[in-house]
């Protein structure tokens, strides 16, 4: 499972600089989590070459894609209701063409097209440079799909239009696809087998992204620790390279450093990280390097050993509690985030509770939390029954959820008295006299303006905190700006 972008982010549809030659306009969503979001500003950078300008005006749009997310029921419900709206006002404007990009078109394919008939055309992951031609298809009368999912596919040649952009931080996307089959997971069926991008292409993507001014990059993937170039191709091929693509292959630890003293000067992120990865290299890295923020997103999923097992977790509970005394060690001052899911199939209170304890031995600063939701396609949809009660399933994420809660106050509080820098992205929601950001451990930041803009690294004490939240009192410029 992967990080989800915020709640408020979601079906965001932001608007671009118009080219003044394009006549068409596109309306495109994202839902989801972070890839997908970096994937529509692939989609809206092809398209735009293709003549469109953006639109947040669903009703003016000639082309409207939904950037969808199967990870759970709820998302896929979400999925649909919108699906309805787009219908009801394609209506009232017949020539709208309708789209559904992502893991939702990779996972029901046709059936949108032949079976429900609410969409013209179905793009997966691996297919937005063929949407010049299948809008063409669509063009011509034909329902349009392309779901293929290549081994060689990473757009590391598309320059992305920011979509999500606060023209501060950005998503740069390095890998694509996931090898490590957890029995709950879809994204191996929908995004295929793992690949990594160019060095190069990723250098010259954040080089073209610091000229623009942006001062914070988070370079992503399914599961970035086992990012590895050999001159292209499918991680599992990697046994098979030249004795030479071996010798000079660059993994992930090797990457982030290239990142790190190519661009001194800018933030780096990295997200998503997987226990069985996540090796010591990648520690003394970001231990290294001040720019590398020390934040690490490690899911865990369970602290059961047998719940592990079950998951197809390569990474037992001992193994997991090694790592973060680990990154206790190399890191000190890293913030930890977990994702858990709470009612996996034969959960017994005895795994619940293992879980209570492992979190109680990690105390993360904050974390994603969810109930099992069954997923069709999945080793788990397939071959286990969903047999923990809904009721039990609820009462033991809210335990969860109050357990992270308390643990997150207990973070944020050792911070009160620190000074931490502090990326000002916004004006704070609460107070237009105060600014908004985050310290390298990721953790939410207000204080007030006083003379400072965004895009300013500043030095922030701080005086108190919420659990999710940290409020002090700007003591200077920090050595980043």
């Amino acid at each position: 499972m992967e990080k989800i972008i915020e709640e408020s982010k979601q079906g965001e549809s932001l608007v671009l600089e118009n080219k003044p030659e394009n006549t068409k306009k596109l309306f495109i969503e994202s839902y989801g989590c972070a890839m997908n979001f970096s994937d529509s500003e692939v989609v809206a950078s092809i398209l735009s070459d293709g003549g469109y300008n953006t639109t947040s005006v669903l009703e003016e749009a000639d082309l409207v894609l939904v950037n969808t997310c199967s990870i759970r029921d709820k998302a896929e419900q979400t999925i649909r209701k919108r699906l309805e709206k787009y219908n009801a006002v394609k209506r009232i404007n017949p020539k709208m063409k309708v789209g559904v990009l992502g893991c939702m078109a990779e996972r029901l394919k046709s059936q949108f097209l032949e079976e429900e008939k609410i969409v013209d055309l179905v793009v997966g992951p691996d297919a937005y440079k063929d949407l010049p031609n299948l809008l063409a298809e669509v063009e011509e009368g034909r329902d349009a799909i392309n779901v293929i999912l290549s081994k060689e596919e990473t757009y590391g040649d598309i320059s992305p239009v920011r979509l999500m952009s606060n023209g501060i931080t950005a998503l740069v996307s390095i890998t694509r696809g996931c090898d490590n089959m957890c029995t709950f997971c879809v994204v191996p069926f929908t995004r295929g087998r793992e690949r990594s991008r160019e060095p190069q292409s990723i250098m010259t993507e954040i080089q073209d992204l610091w000229g623009k001014g942006f001062k914070e990059i988070t370079l992503l993937g399914q599961n970035v620790d086992s990012y590895l170039w050999y001159g292209g191709g499918l991680k599992k091929d990697f046994v098979n390279a030249s004795e030479m693509q071996k010798a000079t292959a660059v993994d992930f630890d090797q990457l982030l450093e290239m990142v790190a003293v190519g661009f001194p000067k800018m933030r780096i992120r990295f997200s998503t990280s997987n226990p069985q990865d996540m090796h010591e290299s990648i520690l003394h890295v970001i231990a290294k390097y001040p720019n590398i923020c020390k934040h690490i997103h490690l899911p865990v999923q369970s602290g059961s050993n047998r719940i592990l097992k079950e998951m197809n977790r390569l990474h037992s509970r001992e193994e997991y509690m090694a790592l973060i005394d680990k990154i206790r060690a190399i890191v000190p001052d890293a913030s930890i985030s977990q994702d858990m899911i709470a009612g996996f199939p034969t959960e017994t209170e005895e795994d619940h509770q293992d879980t209570m304890s492992l979190m109680e031995y990690v105390k993360y600063n904050f974390g994603y939390m969810y109930s099992y939701s069954e997923r069709p396609g999945t080793l788990a949809g397939r071959k286990m029954k969903d047999d923990v009660e809904e009721e039990t399933k609820a009462r033991r994420l809210q335990e969860i959820v109050d357990l992270q809660q308390k643990h997150a106050w207990f973070r944020s509080e050792e911070f009160v008295g620190k000074t931490v820098e502090v990326l000002v992205e916004k004006v704070s929601k609460k107070s237009k006299e105060e600014f908004s950001g985050r310290n390298s451990q990721s953790i939410t930041v207000v204080f007030p303006k006083e003379n400072y803009k965004i895009g300013d690294f500043v030095n922030v004490k701080i005086t108190s905190c919420t659990s999710g939240t940290l409020k002090g009192e700007a003591v200077g410029y920090s050595e980043m700006n």
